[in-house]
């Protein structure tokens, strides 16, 4: 007779994805006071950094660097573009390619976020190689989840 143990792959404390997924979720709540005071989402905001520091992006590069698909993607750049923080517009080398461009508006909002870096890391209460390791391990799982979706396509 089965002692059981062959479930133990089922206990929520044996599986990785939990805590992740719970960490994922307390960081993102914690962000929310911080964004609210610059008039944007998690997810804004993470578009934001990438289009501040490229200033123009494809969509479809945007959605790569976020892991978004274009069902999330699309509503997020209206509600950005709404607000005149970017702009979306056709390539002109290759009109199938849809920009990103971000405004002047957009640039400025930079200097209202600057500080929302150092106050997540207020709240979360790492040594520093310790935030190191915990970043490299997830974008080593990361990188193996992109290639297995690589191997699929």
């Amino acid at each position: 007779m089965p002692d059981g143990h062959e479930f133990d792959c089922l206990k929520i404390e044996n599986q990785l994805c939990f805590p992740l997924y719970a960490c994922a979720k307390e960081v993102v709540r914690r962000y929310k006071p911080f964004l609210d005071e610059v008039d944007l989402t998690y997810t804004q905001y993470i578009a934001m950094m990438i289009l501040w520091d490229r200033k123009e992006v494809t969509v479809k590069a945007l959605g790569e660097c976020l892991y978004l698909d274009s069902g999330t993607l699309t509503p997020l750049l209206k509600k950005l573009e709404s607000k005149g923080l970017i702009r979306r517009h056709r390539s002109n080398e290759d009109e199938r390619n849809l920009l990103v461009t971000i405004t002047d508006e957009g640039m400025a909002l930079r200097e209202k976020a600057v500080n929302v870096p150092m106050q997540m890391g207020a709240c979360i209460h790492l040594e520093p190689k310790d935030a190191m390791e915990l970043y490299r391990l997830l974008y080593l799982v990361l990188g193996t989840l992109r290639e297995q979706n690589e191997e699929k396509s």
